[in-house]
């Protein structure tokens, strides 16, 4: 990464002060909540952008098995460069799953193991993680376990697990890297959920996941099919995210090393997270979807890099609809919880259910990001197009398989900082001080081990860790926001902001990761090393 010196208009940018928040920096701590909710700074397309709401909401096409035999699920997906026509009229480059972004939907039953054949066709080496999933440390995408092109010579970054970023760049003596395909295997021995897999390489996560390797992977069970929640056309995933382009209609990102093959990290603005000036859900601009005046559930991700959202829905006339919550990022909740507005972190998920039966047929239902500025204030809109019979129902107790982990039950508290730092000569993001170097152990648990987790951010951070989901115990010292509710596995740290969580670190041995799922500030260091015993 260039050893560029942060600019006083850049740290004002990214919060201030950084480095002065500590556990007891209560004042501090106050002072940078107040800030806006806003990380990164803005790209500004250089093509003409369509007008909101005239293209239709496309779905991910849902991907069949190659085989269903012995008990196993098998698929098969291969990584390659296409070309697609994201905004009207115009062809964008894009690197995909399947020459779709988003990838391919992969449909799961719970307890029914899940393999994916990935195929690396594309021109970098790639690594692929099921966010949220409960995997073998084999599978779950550690980002020095490449796989390889099918030409990649040695010597070329990532051959044998180089990390450029950090200050003597060595090789990870336990990465497995594998030629042109690799097997992941998911147990699926976990709460239905909405999931989703992405690119996890080290050092260059976030351009590949703006470049469209990004997809979902939904676990089902009879449990939760039998609560009557709307379903079938009334069942709609909904990938968010942000997106700007060049004049020629490509996608415009601030890399360093435009191949993505030597140099990691963006171009000095843009070190805080890239924002993009175009809202695209389903990997569409601003689209529109026709309902029927009936409940529809809406399976959200905030799939951008650096970008939050704060969703509303609201009518043409001003009409704001409540926000049904029935799940958060690993499953349903114990009992419904109605909101005005839902704020979202990159990598956060919501279930929600939104009735448009008390709507009006022919009434246009936009849903909104309060945090967005112009073009950015909109993300799509439902038109009720008609009347219909609706069986539907929320029912007052939707789970009753929450874990109910107690303070009690912790062997340990862990504090751990999330901040702005130097690393390598320059600009970089930091756990406890510390940039990520994958041949360090930073936190050793045993398996089965219940801890607490008190996390402190500089600025946003969206926290996730991987193997486990966890619950929220407090922020600042108090409850939880109502939006906290459930089991997550990724929590949005706010500016100045304290947080505690609790987890029991069942599952799988290995080597896991946790970090902050702000995609540039992962890149530049915000991962650390989770080893379970």
């Amino acid at each position: 990464m260039p050893d560029h010196s942060v600019t006083r208009r850049h740290v004002l940018g990214i919060g201030g002060a950084l480095g002065l928040v500590t556990f007891t920096g209560v004042t501090t701590a106050g002072a940078l909540a107040r800030r806006p909710p806003r990380t990164g700074d803005e790209l500004t397309s250089k093509v003409p952008l369509p007008p909101p709401y005239q293209v239709p909401l496309p779905l991910p096409k849902v991907l069949k098995p190659v085989s269903t035999s012995g008990g196993v699920d098998r698929y098969e997906i291969t990584q390659r460069e296409t070309t697609a026509e994201l905004l009207p009229g115009v062809r964008t480059g894009l690197w995909t799953y399947d020459g779709t972004f988003p990838g391919p939907t992969i449909e799961a039953r719970r307890g029914r193991p899940v393999t994916v054949r990935h195929r690396n066709e594309l021109p970098v080496p790639t690594v692929v993680h099921l966010h949220g999933g409960r995997t073998p440390a084999t599978s779950d995408g550690y980002p020095t376990d490449l796989v390889l092109p099918e030409n990649w010579q040695a010597g070329q970054h990532g051959m044998s697990g180089m990390h450029m970023s950090t200050a003597n760049p060595m090789k990870d003596p336990r990465a497995v890297e594998s030629r042109l395909t690799r097997d992941y295997t998911f147990p699926t021995d976990q709460r239905p959920t909405m999931l989703w897999y992405h690119d996890h390489r080290m050092d260059f996560t976030a351009p590949a996941i703006w470049r469209g390797l990004a997809g979902l992977h939904i676990i089902r069970d009879d449990a939760e099919e039998a609560l009557g929640l709307p379903t079938g056309p009334r069942e709609l995933p909904l990938a968010i995210t942000d997106r700007a382009f060049n004049a020629d209609g490509s996608l415009h990102y601030p890399s360093v090393d435009k191949t993505l093959r030597d140099k990691p990290g963006v171009q000095e603005e843009y070190l805080a997270g890239v924002l993009g000036d175009v809202i695209l859900v389903n990997g569409a601009p601003w689209p529109v979807h026709e309902v029927d005046a009936a409940r529809h559930r809406l399976r959200i991700l905030n799939a951008s890099n650096a970008r939050h959202f704060e969703l509303e829905a609201v009518t043409d006339d001003g009409r704001r609809l409540p926000l049904t919550q029935i799940g958060a990022d690993q499953g349903l909740l114990a009992t419904p919880v109605t909101h005005r507005t839902l704020p979202m972190a990159p990598a956060e998920r919501y279930d929600v259910v939104i009735d448009f039966g008390t709507i009006k047929v022919g009434t246009r239902v936009r849903l909104r990001n309060r945090l967005g500025k112009g073009r950015t204030r909109e993300v799509m809109a439902f038109q009720v197009a008609r009347q219909a019979k609706d069986d539907s129902r929320v029912p007052r107790t939707l789970s009753t398989d929450l874990p109910t982990w107690r303070r009690a039950e912790a062997t340990r508290v862990r504090d751990f900082s999330f901040r702005a730092g130097r690393m390598n000569g320059g600009h970089g993001w930091l756990i406890g001080g510390k940039p990520f170097e994958p041949s360090r152990t930073d936190v050793t648990v045993r398996l089965g081990a219940t801890e607490i987790w008190r996390l402190v951010a500089d600025v946003h951070h969206p926290v996730h860790l991987h193997l486990v989901g966890f619950k929220i115990l407090t922020r600042g010292g108090r409850t939880p926001r109502p939006q906290d509710a459930g089991l997550k596995d990724t929590i949005s740290l706010s500016p100045g902001e304290t947080a505690e969580i609790i987890t029991r670190f069942d599952g799988y041995r290995g080597r896991y990761l946790f970090h902050c799922h702000n995609a540039e500030h992962e890149d530049m260091g915000m991962m650390a090393n989770l080893e379970v015993i």
